[in-house]
């Protein structure tokens, strides 16, 4: 193991949704993130996944996680499916549809993100599941939820970006090189979905303690993502006026961007007036401090190109870690720009935890990101290495379903599961 990475453990209790069963019909990436979430939480999570194709991300490579199989899976599947347990069911066959009702029944949780209505010719649509099982918590993830005029339409975390107005302010302004709208570098509309739909689920099982109803609960990326607009919708909604592209820049707060030292960019975050009088003696501009047009943070943003460019030249001779280290002791918010490689090895990163070695069941090790919440009491588990295709179809079936051998191998012979080949280098049958 890398030195600094938190080697998976034997689970210190259970987590705090330990008992919870989770029917997991998603893949790509804002609906297995939320099943992620549920698992590292302590739910058992049952991947549904077609058979000889699995989730589309375990080809979206390179790279690919090398382990001498003959179709290894993409490092993005790994981002989100580890503690689930993959079972390869087609149940665009009347058999596999029959199977996932009867585990559904036994659920308390279904997350799917197909296509709104897609679902109901298997009869595993909401209403369906609902009447066979009450207490059911059945999560949809669409582009733009089960109702209104684009109800139908595929939705895409870029398209959603640029349809939510994030692209509109996200970019350089006009007038600058580079000018114009730009998508922000990570899936943001899947990853804020997710987490709502987490966050929904959660509600919805404190609903059902209280009330022993289970619900349908509609989730979509566009929704999600205007919900996100936050401080640019209210500044239009209150103020009236159209939000634009600012590059680095805060459209509420001055200074707040980046500036370029003599080596490097740095990031100034003035929060408060204190802040930014710091500011202008470290850089020995106490004359700025002292102008009447930037003593409150309005009139900074009222004539912040004029006050930026004086900033800029005085922090422009400063070698970068100089500048930051005195920013630190004087009470000035700031910071580097990172690369990935950079924050991966980041000393406050590795201390949190955030990096977790975790060994798939034919021993090979992945290194994956970690649960960011620290529980005092019922913390994350890091208990399943993201899973190989159709690696526990035989035992769950055998566990939830109660099915024998020979019945699975007659499901396995008319194509309606998969079960997984042995690990490279072993002689087992999975």
């Amino acid at each position: 193991m890398d030195a600094g990475l938190a080697e998976d453990m034997p689970a210190a209790g259970p987590g705090p949704l330990q008992g919870l069963k989770v029917l997991d019909l998603s893949r790509v990436l804002a609906a297995p993130l939320a099943t992620q979430i549920l698992g590292d939480l302590g739910a058992e999570v049952l991947k549904i996944e077609q058979p000889g194709r699995g989730d589309d991300t375990r080809g979206w490579g390179p790279p690919f996680l090398e382990d001498g199989s003959a179709r290894p899976d993409a490092a993005y599947y790994f981002c989100a499916n580890r503690n689930k347990r993959s079972v390869a069911i087609d149940f665009g066959k009347p058999e596999g549809a029959a199977l996932l009702r009867r585990m559904a029944a036994g659920a308390d949780i279904l997350v799917e993100n197909f296509r709104t209505g897609g679902l109901a010719r298997y009869g595993l649509d909401a209403a369906s599941l609902l009447r066979a099982n009450p207490r059911l918590i059945y999560c949809s993830i669409t582009g733009f939820g089960q109702t209104g005029p684009y109800a139908t339409r595929g939705g895409y975390d870029f398209l959603i970006q640029g349809m939510s107005g994030v692209m509109s302010v996200t970019g350089r302004p006009e007038g600058e090189p580079g000018a114009g709208p730009m998508k922000v570098g990570l899936p943001v509309s899947d990853l804020f979905t997710g987490l709502y739909a987490t966050v929904s689920i959660l509600a919805a099982l404190q609903h059902r303690e209280r009330t022993g109803e289970g619900q349908h609960i509609d989730c979509a990326l566009l929704d999600s993502q205007v919900s996100l607009l936050v401080n640019q919708a209210m500044n239009h909604l209150v103020g009236g006026a159209v939000p634009r592209r600012l590059g680095n820049a805060h459209p509420n707060v001055v200074p707040y961007r980046d500036f370029a030292a003599s080596d490097d960019y740095i990031l100034v975050a003035c929060g408060s007036d204190g802040q930014f009088r710091a500011l202008c003696r470290l850089l020995g501009r106490e004359d700025l401090a002292a102008d009447p047009r930037f003593a409150t943070n309005a009139g900074r943003n009222r004539d912040r190109r004029v006050l930026e460019v004086e900033l800029a030249r005085a922090i422009a001779p400063w070698r970068a870690a100089d500048l930051l280290a005195a920013m630190e002791r004087a009470g000035v918010p700031g910071g580097p720009i990172n690369g990935i490689d950079q924050v991966l090895q980041d000393p406050q990163v590795i201390a949190r935890g955030m990096l977790r070695e975790m060994r798939r069941d034919d021993g090979t090790p992945v290194t994956v990101l970690g649960f960011p919440g620290q529980l005092s009491r019922s913390p994350a588990t890091y208990r399943l290495a993201p899973p190989r295709l159709g690696q526990d179809t035989r035992a769950v079936l055998a566990e939830a379903l109660g099915l024998g051998a020979d019945e699975i191998e007659a499901l396995r012979a008319a194509g309606v599961i998969a079960l997984a080949e042995p690990p490279p280098g072993t002689g087992s049958s999975a």
